[in-house]
């Protein structure tokens, strides 16, 4: 409940108090008007982005965390309102020795000075769920150890269900949020946040790109050390090299940053193309150049994306529909890419596309943003309410974010050039005759597992068709929040029959008081006055509860 008005609070603080009003929060809950009314004063000269960005930041961990997520869907979110989001800092302070002690001790089941020979007290840097700090292992390898904060997996848990609840309510109550889906989305970020709770499994991701650049010297993918690793600490290899925004760094150790920007995008492209398991945060600050060693470094692998087979051949079919301005080869690569609606405006839809390939047309490569018109191309289909998979539109923010990167590098490098052979390449794969075969062979080996379960199908549905038991299921999306609407009518009707049946009583006793020539006075009480006062506040009460719930 605390957590909720203060959920209240940031909401009107920041000029939202309207969206409590309308998810019914301040009639559930009995908020105090002052929630509601109390206001910054200053937000006539801020933006809905700059207000929204702050709200978030007021809540902490998890409403940042969504934030920053909410970023990366520009299929659902306004461009304006995406670049204040990515805006979003962690304004916290670093959790002090003592705890971060407690928590490793605790975690790795071993005291502070038998487990590392030596770490080092102060941060190397803090964030919103853990920090990072430099120590010594025992055998002399040094690493980089990161902490989650105390008890912050229980406050993003709250935050979590209080975020799932308001978006089930959201449905029930606005038509833009059913439209939107707001609960699959919220569930989507939760999966995402819950994840990066879990430093076990960031260390997994870690190691699944270590393979994929085995073969690959020039690509650095650190070390994680196991045995110092649980779910609120992770151990891995400390990296020395130089940030890829220290352009003073990157000049005195004499790096090419045009072979850095190259080899960078290429590492990315090779992952999501080829081998569709990619790094899904590619901001400048996460990646380091290894000058003796002329290669590059990755870090932090909490937020990754996944791509199947089919979704990187309908990658490679809109960066090649981009490249020959070919509007059919367009809407094809988007219906194998979401859900359409069957209810779709062709006509509208290929016109959109139209003006959206016209916006690219007779512009050189290396003015193109492959990040930026991949986003142009979500927005589209989120006009015509096709369903895109939370993956697919990981990818525009990837581009967008490795594109920013690239550009501090070498500005005169083009993303979309350096995509278009792996999107070849994947399309003539899609074509070659040993990837036909192996469909036919894998359709040929399920038809003939359908084809052996036929007979034992066929007998179970006899069977429940003679005995009358064919079962038949029903579904009312709505069914609760109906049977929720219909309890409270009910109570209320009850409420009025029992204000009537009292009313009724009431109007006995006067009467017979009247014929009888008698007081209103039974047992010396003055029961008349006594029961028109309480039907007089019952009907005021009554009265009350139906404008209270705006729907007189």
């Amino acid at each position: 409940m605390a957590r909720y008005r203060d959920i209240a609070t940031a909401f009107t603080k920041n000029g939202f108090g309207y969206f409590v009003r309308e998810l019914g929060l301040d009639r559930v809950f009995s908020l105090p008007r002052r929630l509601l009314v109390n206001r910054d004063q200053n937000l006539e000269d801020k933006t809905v982005g700059e207000r929204i960005r702050q709200f978030l930041e007021d809540l902490g961990p998890t409403f940042i965390k969504v934030g920053q997520l909410a970023s990366t869907r520009p299929d659902l979110i306004p461009k304006d309102i995406r670049m204040e989001l990515s805006k979003l800092q962690d304004h916290i302070s670093p959790v002090p020795f003592e705890q971060v002690r407690k928590i490793i001790e605790d975690e790795l089941e071993g005291e502070m000075e038998e487990l590392f020979y030596s770490f080092e007290e102060s941060p190397l840097g803090v964030a919103s769920i853990g920090q990072v700090h430099e120590a010594v292992l025992p055998t002399g390898e040094k690493v980089a150890v990161k902490v989650q904060r105390p008890n912050v997996g229980k406050q993003v848990h709250i935050d979590l269900e209080i975020l799932h609840e308001m978006a089930e309510r959201a449905e029930k109550r606005l038509d833009w949020a059913k439209r939107y889906q707001v609960v699959d989305v919220v569930e989507e970020f939760k999966k995402s946040i819950t994840s990066e709770l879990d430093y076990e499994h960031e260390g997994r991701n870690a190691d699944l790109m270590a393979k994929q650049f085995e073969d690959d010297p020039q690509v650095y993918i650190p070390e994680i050390y196991w045995d110092y690793t649980t779910k609120k600490v992770l151990t891995m290899e400390y990296v020395e090299g130089i940030k890829l925004n220290d352009q003073e760094g990157l000049a005195q150790a004499q790096c090419d940053n045009k072979w850095l920007a190259e080899k960078l995008v290429q590492a990315i492209f090779y992952q999501m193309f080829e081998d569709g398991y990619f790094h899904a945060d590619p901001h400048i600050g996460n990646f380091f150049a290894l000058p003796e060693e002329n290669g590059i470094a990755f870090m932090d692998f909490g937020l990754v994306g996944r791509l199947s087979k089919d979704m990187q051949r309908n990658l490679a079919s809109i960066v090649i529909a981009m490249t020959s301005q070919d509007t059919k080869k367009m809407t094809r690569a988007m219906k194998r890419m979401g859900v359409v609606p069957a209810d779709i405006d062709e006509h509208e839809w290929e016109g959109d596309v139209d003006q959206f390939l016209i916006k690219y047309y007779d512009v050189p490569f290396s003015e193109i943003s492959l990040g930026q018109s991949i986003t142009d191309m979500f927005q589209i289909a989120h006009k015509h309410q096709i369903e895109v998979p939370s993956d697919f539109t990981l990818i525009g923010k990837t581009m967008l974010t490795l594109e920013g990167v690239v550009a501090q590098l070498d500005p005169d490098f083009s993303i979309i050039t350096a995509a278009e052979p792996f999107g070849r390449k994947l399309i003539r794969d899609k074509y070659h005759p040993k990837r036909f075969a192996k469909e036919i062979y894998d359709q040929v080996d399920e038809y003939a597992d359908v084809i052996e379960e036929m007979p034992e199908i066929v007998r179970e549905l006899t069977a429940l068709a003679k005995e009358r038991k064919i079962p038949v299921e029903l579904r009312i999306p709505a069914l609760n929040y109906i049977l929720s609407k219909m309890d409270r009518v009910s109570n209320l009707l009850s409420f009025s029959i029992i204000l009537l049946a009292f009313s009724l009583i009431m109007t006995g006793i006067i009467i017979g008081s009247a014929i009888a020539g008698q007081g209103s006075v039974l047992w010396d009480i003055p029961a008349l006055e006594i029961g028109f006062v309480i039907a007089v506040g019952m009907l005021a009460w009554m009265i009350y509860s139906i404008f209270r719930s705006g729907r007189f």
